[in-house]
């Protein structure tokens, strides 16, 4: 399997928390499968609840309070939930991987290169006393920009150097056309993670932003800045500049508006003033076809490239080269980084161990990722677990099939394109049927920055490669070790690596109420996406075309609107909100998963009552489930990045999600007074 370097927003990432806990006027109890499962006696960890809140008043906290108040964040995190501990799972048995491989003498191509980037990664004593030498050569192409070609060539390589651009650049797919790609046009160019954190104007923001002046100078200075305070200054007023001229997150996710399709002999007359000839040569690709995601912005930044001095880039790209880069030099370097981008803006108190950011550097579709996988999937992915998945998937796929055809705001034209979309989805269980393929890579044990600059270039040869041929609809976009789900609008896929498949999402031993509470409600949730207020902007084969009535669009909008307002009310943060728009494909998929999974459970049944076990209703189990997939606890800090630069909302306003469904409120007795009841008017049903 050749992987190509795909810029693209694929990946409907799940996000972290979960636990549980149920109502004492339950029937007689039955016993427990002698199989025991991985998380108490039927699947769900019982100790995390707190019986003194109720259900209806906070689901996340009856279900994980007691875990939540009594659980201490290690300095080294930021965060931790059901994700964080499947994450470190799979961390453990990956560093496993690599040490076996590093302490034999005998090793294939693939272990060579496994061995060679982690002994890299980990020989700190040469990093030392290498110091800024890494990127000397590129600290000096920058110094030696000396007009706005030179300037647009820097611009057009960072995807090598892995230094900043205001104007961002990659292949990805073409929307009218997913059998073929195109080059995808974008603007970019912050370091803080959203637009938000220059533009509000409140204290929080104040302070980071000040920290963020005296982290851009300390790294200046190591760089060499003469004047490095005075840069720090400029780089600060230019990004403010930059983030003006961006779209809000919630627009930049509207594939109407992010879809300004350009034959490439027509970009320089639609975005003029700008060197793309330069830019596109610097990027290496040659597709004749291109898409510019934000066409106002990308003009506005055009004018502030022209009209900026040349001696403030190029202390912005020495800036961004250091910071970007600092994981892969010396100590002195990357902790300076590490102040500001673990300590203030993530409120994480001392840097991960060195290894566990060794495995990650490597777990990626373009690092050794998939080398490593292979062996992962060979130790810990039973072939009955893939096999167990495939009839979830297909449970989920008839039940969400059954409640199209019962919508009562659907009609029958937009039913049947529903119906032909939902039965061409492709699910992906585990693993790719096809290996990359390292041939031509060569690492060294000594040179970390030499080891990532070639793997850099080596996935760009490949993707250079392929840009002119039909897109590969067996690539992976996830390695089989990744804690995580994806959903791809243009190959109308839902991918499910296999280090997901795991307690507490996934337990061969665990109750069927448990699983389909989980898993079920994520392979749900990843279906949704298929449906939600984008990913239903494209039909069965992926081209991104309106399949809808008018009619039916409104209404469907008129449900999502009820949805955003609900998530818009959850306060995270004194004064910060959930932004309902900007994760609303989110809540669909969990509104929508959960529903879907829920049907799915009640099919599995074939009309029998679900049994009562440890005094729980199989809804009751049910439901816990959902919950606890989505415990989590965060600081202050990593709540705030989430609320503004990811699409997700906070796992403890996700496990909310079944106040949504009638179910529900008759398993935990909710009633009119408890403070997440909504009357059955104002519960949103989509899916």
């Amino acid at each position: 399997m050749k992987k190509s370097i795909i810029a693209l927003a694929i990946v409907g990432a799940i996000g972290l928390v979960g636990c549980s806990q149920p109502q004492d006027d339950v029937n007689a109890e039955v016993t427990v499968a002698a199989a025991k499962p991985e998380l108490g006696t039927f699947g769900i960890d019982m100790d995390a609840k707190n019986i003194e809140v109720k259900a209806g008043d906070d689901f996340f906290m009856h279900t994980n309070g007691t875990w939540y108040d009594n659980y201490v964040m290690p300095a080294d995190k930021t965060r931790y939930g059901a994700f964080t501990k499947l994450a470190e799972r799979s961390e453990d048995r990956v560093k496993a991987i690599i040490e076996e491989v590093a302490a034999k003498t005998d090793l294939n191509a693939e272990e060579q290169l496994v061995s060679a980037y982690y002994n890299s990664y980990m020989d700190v004593d040469t990093l030392n006393q290498k110091g800024m030498a890494p990127i000397q050569p590129m600290l000096e192409e920058i110094a030696s920009i000396e007009n706005t070609t030179d300037l647009v060539n820097v611009f057009g390589k960072t995807w090598l150097t892995g230094t900043n651009s205001p104007i961002s650049g990659g292949l990805s797919f073409n929307r009218l056309d997913p059998n073929s790609y195109q080059f995808s046009v974008s603007v970019g160019g912050l370091g803080l993670p959203d637009r938000s954190y220059y533009l509000e104007d409140n204290e929080r923001f104040t302070k980071i932003l000040a920290e963020y002046e005296n982290n851009i100078a300390t790294l200046l200075n190591l760089a060499g800045s003469e004047t490095p305070e005075l840069d720090a200054q400029k780089i600060i007023a230019l990004e403010t500049t930059m983030a003006e001229a961006q779209w809000p997150r919630e627009k930049r996710r509207n594939r109407d508006l992010t879809l300004n399709p350009v034959e490439r002999v027509n970009l320089s007359n639609t975005y003029p003033d700008f060197d793309w000839d330069t830019y596109l040569a610097a990027q290496g690709y040659q597709v004749p076809n291109l898409n510019v995601s934000q066409p106002e912005p990308v003009n506005d930044m055009i004018k502030i490239i022209n009209e900026t001095p040349l001696d403030v880039w190029k202390s912005y790209l020495t800036y961004h080269l250091v910071s970007g880069n600092s994981s892969l030099l010396s100590e002195e370097v990357y902790d300076a980084n590490f102040a500001f981008y673990g300590t203030v803006l993530n409120g994480q108190q001392e840097p991960r161990p060195r290894w566990k950011r060794a495995v990650n550097a490597m777990g990626s579709t373009q690092s050794l990722g998939f080398a490593i996988g292979q062996v992962y999937v060979d130790r810990y992915f039973p072939q009955s677990s893939k096999e167990q998945m495939k009839e979830l998937v297909e449970n989920l796929r008839k039940a969400l099939d059954e409640r199209i055809t019962n919508l009562d705001w659907m009609g029958e034209e937009t039913k049947k394109n529903a119906k032909e979309k939902l039965m061409a989805f492709n699910p992906k269980i585990g693993y790719p049927d096809e290996w990359q393929d390292f041939t031509g890579l060569e690492l060294s044990s000594d040179d970390l920055m030499g080891n990532t600059i070639a793997m850099r270039q080596f996935f760009r040869e490949q993707s250079i490669a392929d840009e002119l041929k039909p897109t590969d609809r067996d690539d992976w976009f996830m390695t089989p070790q990744r804690v995580n789900a994806y959903y791809n609008p243009s190959f109308n896929e839902i991918v499910f690596p296999a280090a997901i498949l795991q307690a507490p999402f996934f337990d061969p031993n665990a109750d069927d109420a448990v699983n389909y509470g989980a898993i079920g409600a994520v392979i749900g949730h990843e279906m949704g996406h298929g449906f939600d207020d984008q990913g239903s902007k494209s039909d069965a084969k992926g081209v991104q075309r309106n399949w809808w009535t008018d009619n039916d669009r409104a209404a469907f909008e008129a449900k999502t609107q009820k949805l955003v307002e609900q998530y818009n009310a959850y306060e995270a943060l004194p004064g910060q909100f959930v932004n309902g728009a900007n994760s609303l494909g989110e809540n669909i998929g969990d509104v929508g998963g959960l529903a879907m999974a829920y049907h799915a459970y009640k099919l599995s049944l074939n009309g029998e009552e679900a049994p009562v076990i440890d005094g729980l209703t199989g809804d009751q189990r049910f439901f816990l489930a959902w919950a606890q997939v989505w415990r989590i606890k965060m600081t202050d800090e990593a709540l705030l990045n989430r609320l503004k630069g990811g699409t997700h909302a906070p796992g403890m306003f996700r496990a909310q999600a079944p106040r949504n469904h009638d179910a529900w409120y008759e398993a935990f007795n909710v009633q009119p007074g408890d403070d997440l009841y909504l009357p059955p008017e104002e519960r949103v049903s989509i899916w």
